[in-house]
């Protein structure tokens, strides 16, 4: 049997990780700025989270979920005082697509409606009724359509609130990023999502702020959504929530009543996963990594937009996106093989940076002067 090819991948085969450096089976060193799709939030091996999965592992890896598991109300407990949402309520499951998924079933059950209203550029994963919340073609099997998803332009209000008036009262949710990621590091202004709130209580509908990637302290607030001053019906999390240990979770205002048996999960919430998810909250707090996120964040923005070559420098904290000229079409590549610096990518031509929240600012400092130093040299090249 072989792989299915679902993936073009780099011919690099990484075999260690530490902190935000990994290393390849050649013993090739390199710079980490994209944890794996921002997959990997307190650093590689951080000794926290190895020790309390190790710990978890020797008394009980896994029992389903009809009985009492303890870890989940200290994790949902956590979670509702590292976020600021105490009087939230937790569903845990495994992946950000299937949190996306249960949301919209949840908005569904709650409004008995089914119209989703979702925007232009949107990745909301691959599962059946996410992938039809995704804006790509690429991904949606016919199975996968629907006429219950209408695709609104991005940070438009306009075009939001006259569609609300037009459909209003058959709208279950809105369901934006608040940094769209796969979309290429587009920030949802404070004005559009605080538009998305105001017509979501006008008109009954679920206000649903998917978080995968743009959550758990990435943009220097827990969820990217703060940054607007609006609080969400569903918050949804996934890919720093367990440092690399699969795990997701909903995180559900306290007006949206549960019934048994309208979710439900296997794996959700399980002994190790919530034990890995428990020392990610417990780091984040310790060494305050969504202050420094937002900290060392600006100062690589700022540093990005001193050279003269990027343009439309973006993002919040450490999630942040640029666009780079056409005369330079494999920078991305050059900093992966030249410099040995992981970079995430959009179409047609942006770098997104996704590192670790503990990113140092030596490590800043290297990738940024790496990255001049690669724009001179392909410039160099190609005269």
């Amino acid at each position: 049997m072989k792989l299915f090819d679902v993936y073009p991948l780099q011919p690099i085969t990484i075999e260690r990780a530490s902190g935000s450096r990994v290393w390849d089976d050649q013993g090739q060193e390199y710079l980490d700025l994209y944890g794996g799709h921002a997959v990997i939030s307190i650093g590689h091996g951080h000794p926290v989270w190895i020790n309390r999965i190790k710990d978890q592992l020797i008394k009980i890896s896994f029992y389903s979920n009809s009985i009492h598991i303890p870890l989940q109300v200290q994790l949902a407990e956590k979670l509702g005082i590292v976020s600021g949402k105490t009087d939230y309520q937790l569903f845990l499951c495994n992946s950000g697509a299937e949190a996306n998924e249960n949301a919209l079933k949840l908005a569904s059950f709650h409004t008995n409606r089914k119209k989703i209203v979702a925007f232009k550029g949107a990745f909301h994963g691959r599962t059946s009724l996410a992938v039809s919340a995704t804006d790509n073609k690429n991904y949606i099997a016919p199975v996968n359509e629907t006429e219950n998803i209408v695709f609104l332009p991005f940070n438009d209000s306009t075009a939001l609130e006259t569609y609300f008036q037009k459909a209003g009262n058959s709208i279950a949710a809105v369901i934006v990023e608040g940094i769209q990621g796969v979309g290429g590091i587009r920030v949802a202004s404070n004005e559009f999502l605080q538009s998305i709130r105001r017509c979501c209580d006008q008109h009954g509908a679920v206000y649903i702020a998917d978080s995968v990637q743009c959550g758990y302290g990435r943009s220097g607030k827990f969820y990217s959504h703060d940054h607007a001053g609006v609080n969400a019906d569903i918050y949804t999390m996934a890919k720093g929530m367990g440092n690399g240990f699969p795990i997701a979770g909903l995180s559900i205002a306290p007006h949206i009543q549960p019934k048994h048996f309208q979710l439900g999960t296997t794996f959700g919430g399980n002994h190790l996963a919530c034990a890995a998810a428990l020392a990610v909250l417990e780091v984040i707090e310790s060494e305050s990594l969504i202050q420094h996120a937002a900290t060392l964040g600006n100062y690589i923005q700022e540093s990005l937009r001193q050279i003269p070559e990027l343009s439309d420098v973006r993002g919040y904290g450490l999630m942040i996106g640029f666009d780079y000229p056409e005369n330079i079409p494999t920078l991305r590549q050059h900093l992966l093989f030249k410099k040995h610096i992981f970079t995430g990518e959009a179409k047609p031509r942006v770098v997104r940076l996704l590192p670790s929240l503990a990113l140092s600012q030596v490590d800043a400092d290297r990738f940024l002067q790496d990255l001049r130093d690669s724009i001179q040299e392909l410039q160099s090249a190609s005269a």
